[in-house]
């Protein structure tokens, strides 16, 4: 799985690495918070922010791993055996 980080502004202008995402950005993107952890997007319920870049960021991966990704197939159940 890649790691994907976002970025943010730090107090002085620049930019660095956050901790993750803000609710608000998977908001934007479309993603609700139960899918993100099934993607392992880190989310950081404490940012309040959104910043475009990073829903542009979350969009393009849950487009690469939604083709990457196939349901999973419920298991048949098993027949009892008779006696």
């Amino acid at each position: 799985m890649h790691h994907i980080n976002p970025v943010i502004n730090k107090k002085n202008g620049k930019q660095r690495r956050g901790r993750g995402f803000s609710p608000e950005e998977l908001g934007k993107a479309g993603l609700p918070l139960v899918e993100a952890k099934r993607l392992e997007i880190p989310v950081d319920k404490r940012r309040k922010t959104v910043h475009d870049w990073n829903v542009e960021v979350v969009k393009a991966y849950v487009q690469k791993e939604k083709v990457k990704v196939k349901p999973k197939e419920k298991p048949q159940p098993k027949k009892k055996a008779k006696k």
